[in-house]
């Protein structure tokens, strides 16, 4: 009888539809979330996604994950249309598909039942996130008071993300060790996603102030830095305005990043990924190209790095203002 581990944390528990299908399907449950997907954040997403498909299934009577038809799961998608945006509606369903496809090589089920199922139509030509005119981020920029170990922080973050087009995540898992000098010019090291490795000089303002920041807060050596290997941005130990040796997390730069956009007077709605949108179209406005912006950014296609290029605005705006009644 296979031995099942207790679940992983981050991870709902076992739902009862495999739970019913003995100790082989629990542990293949658990082996799709430990060992088939490596991103912690896709891992939760699916958990959600199956387990609140499975308790659905369960509130309507079905008792075995081999009477799960293509007819439930498009019942459930249709559901979720009613609750969630078209992506994300997408995404569970995509990691349904998935978990399905897990069971079925894996002898649980005979057939992957999601498999048939098609979601909702999504064209997206121009992404969401808000993004700031140059001046503004400027702004924001000015208004940290870098005479302390927080501002000097905040603002070494910030210019990451402006000048190396650096992803929130990206940006948070990188080391001390991952700043470093080649050919006499700071570079970057981002730990991208999908375990790819991407290096970027350093803009002159992004070398200045990450060398402030190391320097400032004792990371370019001294007991502060110790190991090269630990985290780069760091929260601020309670109480003594000095860096802890615990690493930011996505709600710690969020919070930040509304705090400085609130003080400097910012109305936009601005989050983590603002700024990667924001120094994309910059470098766009500027006489960049869409090619070397992709390149810049880590992206596979042009297509992506299009989401982020918002110069079609001012057109509009422009344009908009033609109307005279």
């Amino acid at each position: 009888m296979p031995l099942i581990p207790a679940t992983p944390p981050g991870l709902p528990a076992t739902p009862p539809l495999i739970a019913a299908a003995g100790d082989p399907a629990q542990l293949r449950f658990l082996e799709f979330f430990v060992a088939r997907i490596r991103n912690p954040h896709t891992r939760r997403a699916y958990g959600r996604a199956a387990d609140d498909f499975l308790t659905w299934c369960s509130g309507i009577g079905l008792t075995a994950i081999g009477q799960v038809q293509p007819l439930h799961v498009a019942a459930w998608v249709e559901l979720q249309g009613r609750h969630f945006a078209a992506p994300t509606v997408k995404q569970r369903l995509a990691g349904l598909k998935h978990l399905f496809d897990w069971l079925v090589t894996g002898q649980i089920l005979p057939a992957n039942p999601a498999a048939s199922v098609r979601g909702p139509v999504h064209r997206v030509k121009r992404g969401k996130t808000p993004v700031l005119e140059a001046a503004e981020a400027r702004r924001i920029l000015e208004a940290i008071d870098v005479s302390t170990p927080i501002g000097l922080r905040d603002r070494a973050l910030i210019g990451l993300m402006v000048y190396s087009f650096a992803r929130i995540g990206a940006a948070l898992a990188m080391r001390v060790e991952d700043v470093y000098v080649q050919n006499r010019r700071l570079w970057v090291r981002l730990h991208e996603k999908g375990g790819k490795r991407h290096d970027m000089p350093c803009h002159h303002n992004l070398d200045a102030w990450l060398h402030d920041y190391m320097e400032g807060c004792a990371l370019a050596g001294g007991a502060l830095a110790g190991n090269r290997r630990s985290a780069l941005f760091r929260t601020i130990a309670r109480g003594t305005g000095r860096l802890s040796d615990r690493a930011m997390q996505q709600a710690d730069a969020y919070a930040m990043i509304r705090r400085r956009a609130a003080a400097a007077g910012i109305d936009t709605p601005i989050g983590n990924h603002s700024f990667r949108a924001t120094g994309i179209t910059a470098y766009l406005k500027n006489g960049g190209t869409l090619e070397k912006a992709a390149t810049m950014a880590n992206h596979a296609s042009t297509r992506t790095t299009q989401l982020y290029d918002r110069r079609p605005d001012e057109v509009t705006l422009d344009e908009v203002e033609r109307i005279f009644v």
